[in-house]
């Protein structure tokens, strides 16, 4: 089990931030997660919420008071001390993404900028594994790990006004894909007709950090297919466990 030099510090007076080496990291991700997972299993009355980022924890306590240095030497206690714990199963996702240049806005710039063409950006993209590190921004925007190098692009300078549900988008070294309709700097390149968020399941997103994305180009016709089964509640996602 990997141990790292750790930084704890009051967040405000309720929450403490805990923060691992600063880079993005699998190895760095699996001992968040371990260390999240080991906390909440200690089921403490004490603690109301527990966020996680690429490499730090927000501890949030329930006291309107918290003796925060206390707090800190417990938690750098039970992180010295803490035992091998597994971290749940974690899934490979299958995402269907369509690239056609009516949901691509920016491909073709993206095709100039890289010097690839077209069906190269789409084979690099989809071949790809990614990490999911945490979920935030928007409801269901998943903070994705993996990009080919060759596909880095710098954010848009004017970003959209509007971006429709489900655009698939490339900023800067990350990728993602917007969950609700919303504004957007990100260069879009393709678009996915599934439900990355509904407030109306016990679980609203179906990832989880830990988990893999893999995207699966289709056609417009297969994107249309599925977004009529999603609006029936009749599509299926596609997933397999995965090792961490």
């Amino acid at each position: 089990m990997n141990k790292f030099k750790l930084t704890y510090s009051r967040y405000s007076e309720t929450s403490i931030l805990v923060e691992w080496p600063q880079y993005i990291a699998p190895e760095i991700l699996n001992d968040v997660l371990l260390f999240k997972n080991y906390l909440l299993k200690e089921n403490s009355e004490s603690i109301i919420q527990i966020t996680n980022a690429y490499c730090s924890i927000l501890i949030t306590y329930g006291f309107n008071s918290v003796d925060i240095d206390a707090q800190i030497a417990s938690l750098k206690s039970k992180y010295d001390s803490r035992q091998d714990l597994e971290i749940r199963a974690q899934k490979l996702w299958k995402i269907p993404v369509c690239y056609d240049l009516s949901f691509g806005l920016d491909l073709e710039e993206l095709s100039k900028a890289k010097k690839l063409s077209i069906p190269e950006i789409v084979c690099i993209h989809s071949e790809a594994i990614y990490k999911v590190y945490f979920i935030g921004f928007l409801p269901g925007f998943l903070y994705l790990g993996g990009l080919d190098q060759r596909l880095f692009m710098p954010r848009k300078k004017s970003p959209r006004p509007y971006i429709e549900r489900g655009a698939v988008g490339i900023g800067g070294e990350q990728t993602g894909v917007y969950p609700i309709e919303s504004p957007g700097g990100w260069n879009i390149i393709g678009n996915s007709p599934i439900a990355f968020f509904n407030p109306n399941l016990e679980q609203p997103c179906f990832a989880r950090a830990g988990d893999c994305i893999r995207f699966v180009p289709v056609d417009l016709e297969t994107h249309q297919e599925i977004s009529s089964h999603v609006k029936n509640r009749t599509y299926k996602m596609e997933s397999e466990v995965i090792d961490g």
